[in-house]
């Protein structure tokens, strides 16, 4: 699963590597946590044109009664996808990108587990590939909500964590947010290849997502 990662750039690299003629100011980010606003890339259906979103980090479907049900769909997993009443949908008509430079997976030990950071070789921000959706409460308030997709770890993450977040290659971006695309077999063979990643261990104060500081990303000593 992915419940916490990163986003450390300023802002500056994002317009460029996401195609997108303008973004707001953006705040580096150490430790997005559930139920938070978090960057985004989706198309807009009228003009066909990239455009950047915050969105509430963790799906509400539009049938569902209340918010609440948001904080348990974070994630959802690739394999079942087409199948949940949650995520259908959305895999055919509410595709984005979640922009991120990093992700934290914890690793069972004999007593306690241990916090990873995982990144891609250059540093770079990516894109998760996430689902979004539009909810209305009976009061009329609208959310725009998101969740991330994940799939079986592969070996160089399997040591840490049995799953892993879906990191698009940039070459799929305009694939994945093509809203002409609508069926499984033209969509879910986006997700199969991931990038190489980076990992080491770091400082446990990331364990609480109060802390917002760089020392979460800091090499444990």
């Amino acid at each position: 699963m992915c419940g916490r990662f990163t986003l450390t750039d300023n802002g500056e690299q994002i317009p460029e590597q996401f195609q997108l003629s303008e973004i707001p100011e953006i705040t580096p980010r150490y430790n997005i946590a559930p139920t938070q606003l978090v960057a985004t890339v989706s198309m807009n259906s009228k003009s066909e044109k990239r455009q950047f979103n915050w969105m509430r980090w963790g799906l509400i479907p539009s049938w569902a009664k209340d918010q609440k049900m948001g904080a348990k769909l974070i994630n959802a997993r690739v394999e079942t996808v087409t199948e949940k009443p949650s995520f259908r949908q959305a895999i055919r008509q509410h595709r984005c990108l979640i922009i991120a430079d990093g992700f934290y997976e914890w690793q069972k030990q004999k007593d306690d587990k241990q916090p990873y950071y995982l990144h891609l070789e250059n540093h770079q921000p990516f894109g998760f590939a996430g689902l979004w959706q539009r909810w209305k409460s009976p009061e009329n308030q609208e959310i725009i909500s998101c969740t991330i997709l994940t799939t079986e770890a592969d070996n160089q993450v399997r040591s840490i964590h049995h799953r892993q977040p879906i990191i698009l290659s940039e070459n799929n971006y305009s694939q994945w947010l093509n809203p002409h695309l609508t069926k499984p077999q033209e969509i879910l063979p986006l997700l199969t290849a991931q990038p190489r990643l980076n990992y080491y261990p770091v400082n446990p104060v990331v364990n609480n997502p109060r802390h917002e500081k760089a020392d979460c990303i800091q090499e444990k000593g």
